[in-house]
């Protein structure tokens, strides 16, 4: 009775980084539940006051102030050159490729452009809200503030909410989105909420933002998040679009590019990929894999002749009799004209 071979943990590894053998079945796909309904909601409700206690400048407006003349940057001096690096997780750019090449290994390895597009997605959700939003506000940073106490507002600024703080929760975020599995989905959350607190509060530190950008930040970063359920349909009609494009293309000029079609490779372990092209037939009475697997005795030696290249059998030269030095090379008659193909030879006077 055979025993399965225990696979280690780097086994196990290994083998979930090969390309599955087609597209799951079933892809988690997030549904617009209730419970999602009501966390989109609450995080709306949360936007809203957040804006509303900045424009009225409440006592949310006076601790962005008290935090701002704390000046942490001067306090905490020795973490401020770790804090620079630290930031960087919340830049669009890098973040953005980042994630990009993970979900693009996802895609190949599932055969689908579903993480791509809805990172696509998620981005494209994320520039126009929070850029719209910047741009109507116009909030003044703690940097380029004009009226102690004042709230900034409308004043051609361009830091509310911030845009580090709502990067970061989109782009950790679309991992935890995308899991598998409940389990992968809640570890990723929880990475991708304190990563982008914590960029929040690098930028409060380095003195780049008021408090309530951030906070403001997190909540437009959550509110993508929450409503990508309602472009999934978008993004499997862009998915299509996108195949169908692809297959019509192959179908045009697949033909003239060297490398096969998609769809045209086989499974491994299939018959047609196994099995070889038949070898062409031969009219020597020597067996087929003699005459093209394995060479003759005669190539082996050293200085044998090369094989040759025409389809009827052909006497080597150690095989042909033995002729003296004075005897003439000629044919001894003229009827060797059909068999040879060359011209017959001339009559030799006296002969």
């Amino acid at each position: 009775m055979g025993t399965e071979p225990n696979l280690t943990r780097l086994d196990r590894l290994f083998a979930r980084l090969d390309r599955e053998q087609q597209r799951p079945e079933q892809l988690h796909v997030p549904r617009m539940s209730r419970h999602r309904i009501a966390l989109f909601g609450a995080t709306l409700a949360f936007y809203a006051t957040i804006v509303v206690a900045v424009i009225t400048t409440s006592w949310l407006v006076r601790l962005d102030w008290q935090l701002m003349f704390f000046r942490p940057y001067q306090q905490w001096p020795e973490i401020h050159p770790y804090l620079d690096y630290y930031v960087v997780l919340g830049q669009r750019g890098p973040t953005a490729v980042m994630v990009a090449a993970w979900l693009g290994w996802r895609s190949w390895r599932q055969h689908t452009l579903r993480p791509l597009l809805a990172l696509g997605a998620s981005l494209l959700l994320l520039n126009v809200t929070v850029g719209a939003a910047k741009i109507g506000m116009g909030r003044l940073g703690p940097h380029y503030a004009t009226e102690i106490g004042a709230n900034e507002m409308w004043q051609g600024g361009d830091i509310f909410p911030s845009g580090h703080t709502a990067n970061a929760v989109v782009t950790w975020g679309i991992l935890a989105y995308l899991a598998a599995t409940p389990r992968a989905r809640r570890h990723l959350s929880t990475l991708s909420a304190v990563v982008s607190l914590g960029v929040g509060l690098t930028t409060v530190y380095l003195g780049t933002h008021w408090l309530s950008d951030v906070l403001l930040g997190w909540a437009a970063g959550v509110l993508i998040l929450l409503a990508l359920p309602w472009f999934e349909p978008m993004i499997n009609w862009a998915e299509a679009r996108i195949l169908a494009t692809r297959d019509l293309l192959w179908a045009r000029w697949g033909d003239r590019l060297p490398m096969p079609r998609p769809g045209a490779a086989t499974p491994a372990g299939s018959a047609s990929v196994q099995a070889a092209p038949p070898a062409p037939p031969s009219t020597s009475s020597a067996p087929a894999e003699r005459l093209v697997v394995e060479p003759s005795a005669q190539q082996l030696r050293p200085g044998g002749n090369r094989p040759h290249l025409a389809q009827r059998p052909h006497a080597g030269r150690a095989e042909r009799p033995s002729q003296p030095p004075s005897a003439t090379r000629r044919p001894p008659h003229s009827g060797d004209r059909g068999q040879r193909g060359g011209p017959s030879p001339r009559p030799v006077a006296g002969g």
